[in-house]
């Protein structure tokens, strides 16, 4: 499904520090399109205080829609806010006029209790 551009798909290293790490990267080409599902690297070890070879997976690489043919994303539809804008900002500004006409404000409250005493 794919050609290696650049890199090599396996790597050794000599030794590996505690808390080290280490990166391997190479470049590839899709051949053909749709869906790609990879299998997780093999990490084949050795722990100085054992003889055998030890083996560990990485992180599955997550499916991959490769040269995918995706309809373009709708953007924020620019016709309706040219179509309804004056209306919506009319109503807006009826409705914050509205508010503020019912909303006491506080000096107007304190006002009215002093009035009571």
């Amino acid at each position: 499904m794919f050609d290696i551009v650049s890199g090599n798909t396996s790597r050794s290293w000599e030794r590996l520090d505690a808390g080290g790490l280490l990166s391997h990267s190479f470049e590839l080409e899709a051949k053909k399109q749709g869906m790609f599902y990879g299998a997780p690297a093999v990490i084949t070890f050795r722990i100085p205080t054992k003889a055998a070879l030890q083996e560990a997976y990485s992180t599955p690489i997550l499916p991959l829609d490769v040269l995918a043919e995706r309809p373009p994303e709708k953007k924020f539809d620019w016709r309706l806010l040219a179509k309804y804008g004056s209306q919506i900002s009319v109503i807006s500004i009826v409705v914050l006029f509205i508010y503020l006409i019912l909303t006491p404000s506080k000096s107007s409250a304190a006002k009215a209790s002093k009035k009571k005493r």
